[in-house]
């Protein structure tokens, strides 16, 4: 359902504009980790690295589970208990899974949230703009012949709201207001069941349609988010190599001839060979009623004398 999404802030804007409130009341901002694997896009597709918030007690025992760490991860999760050595041979799609069936199977645990910049003036510098936060899962995957953790995630999806349900029956789960992802990530003190009555549908968004150039992942420009009108018609352009044939056509093309010259050309044709031809008035019969006419006929001439009706 998900497919592409957004998020080209630079890292240290990207950090201010995940700035939260600790169990004190104070004021922090996250610490990242990886920080050198994060790349700004306008234009991110299933397994690129995105930046991922989350509690730090995943990551250090000690920590208090409301402190936040920032940290790419993998789109499209690949589960724990992954057996094969490449990841890319994950036989189904966990790009997003469904809020209706995800605590069911096995392959999606751990609570995260997918950080994507709102689709507001792109060029600005965080001016207090919201993220468009959407409800995850994480999990690591480890090698099995021994080699460097993968940490991947995959978006949470719910019922779409009344405005998206002409585009699509899903929509993410987002998580609306910094209360709602304060509860989603501290699993040290909420309960998985009080936090997944988060996921629901959410009216609180703002949407327009986007050019077709998104469909390929090496696209990485503003325009990958400029609305686009749907109700103006596209100019068919033309190629260099059409209008050169078109030029051809109407310059070039054979013109009909008049019935005069057809024959006048006809008749310079040399006759020399119709002197040999000979021109049988009537044309021989051809098909199975012919063949048959004529097998009769041979067999009445062959007939035997004694067969033959005698003739005074």
């Amino acid at each position: 359902m998900c497919g592409r999404t957004s998020c080209h802030l630079p890292r240290d804007v990207l950090t201010r504009a995940c700035a939260y409130h600790d169990r004190q009341g104070q004021k922090q901002l996250p610490e990242w980790r990886d920080a050198d694997k994060y790349c700004p896009s306008y234009n991110k597709s299933p397994q690129s690295d995105n930046p991922v918030l989350l509690s730090r007690l995943h990551f250090d025992k000690g920590a208090d589970s409301s402190e936040r760490i920032i940290t790419p991860m993998r789109w499209g999760l690949v589960p724990s208990w992954f057996k094969e050595g490449d990841p890319s041979k994950l036989q189904f799609n966990t790009t997003n899974c469904r809020s209706d069936t995800m605590t069911e199977k096995l392959s999606f645990k751990s609570g995260n949230t997918v950080n994507r910049t709102s689709p507001e003036d792109w060029e600005k510098v965080w001016d207090n703009w919201r993220l468009l936060t959407m409800a995850g899962i994480f999990d690591c995957w480890e090698p099995p012949q021994g080699g460097d953790i993968l940490y991947s995630y995959t978006i949470i999806t719910v019922d779409s709201c009344k405005g998206l349900k002409d585009i699509h029956h899903r929509m993410p789960a987002i998580l609306d207001g910094d209360e709602a992802v304060s509860k989603w990530l501290d699993f040290g003190e909420v309960s998985m069941q009080e936090a997944l009555t988060l996921i629901q549908p959410t009216e609180n968004v703002t949407f327009h349609p986007v050019s077709t150039i998104v469909n390929n992942s090496r696209n990485n420009t503003p325009e990958c988010l400029a609305p686009v009108d749907l109700l103006v018609k596209k100019e068919l352009k033309i190629s260099g190599s059409n209008q050169k044939m078109l030029q051809w056509l109407a310059t070039k093309s054979p013109k009909k001839e008049n019935s005069e010259t057809a024959q006048k050309e006809e008749s310079s044709v040399p006759q020399w060979s119709s002197q040999f031809l000979t021109k049988n008035p009537r044309p021989t019969k051809r098909g199975s009623a012919g063949l048959l006419e004529q097998w009769l006929k041979r067999e009445k001439e062959e007939e035997p004398l004694a067969k033959q009706p005698h003739c005074q």
